[in-house]
């Protein structure tokens, strides 16, 4: 119980603990590794106004693009890299044509109590359709 403890006053996890880093023309790219690090990664260690990315309707990582404390947007070609990225590590990653891919802003995502780890629920999002394309 003490580990626990200890783990909640140190706050969120490093977040190459939880994901892979990229970076991607400037701006760091965050792919979870696993279910529960979905979860740590898409509630604790995304900011709410970083994006936030997931294959539609099929298992894979979440992935969150960092937006810099200037409040600068990512380019469309940085959300076309991390929707790739996303397509690329989840079930659909051999899809023959394009992938549906959810994004929103992090603050749009939230955890139903109960749910299995990995399974959010999204407010607002928007869907962009890409091939999967994984690391260079």
């Amino acid at each position: 119980m003490a580990a626990s403890r200890s783990a909640a006053r140190r706050g969120p996890p490093d977040e190459s603990e939880v994901a892979r880093v990229h970076e991607v023309e400037g701006f760091t790219v965050l792919v979870g590794r696993s279910a529960r690090d979905n979860d740590t990664l898409s509630l604790k260690v995304a900011r709410p106004r970083d994006l936030w990315f997931h294959a539609a309707g099929v298992a894979g990582s979440h992935v969150v693009v960092r937006r810099p404390e200037s409040g600068e947007d990512p380019p469309r070609s940085v959300i076309e890299r991390a929707a790739q990225l996303a397509a690329w590590h989840s079930k659909a990653r051999n899809a023959r044509g394009k992938v549906p891919v959810h994004w929103c802003p992090a603050a749009e995502v939230s955890k139903v109590r109960g749910a299995p780890a990995g399974q959010v629920r999204l407010g607002r999002y928007d869907t962009l359709k890409v091939y999967p394309k994984g690391e260079e």
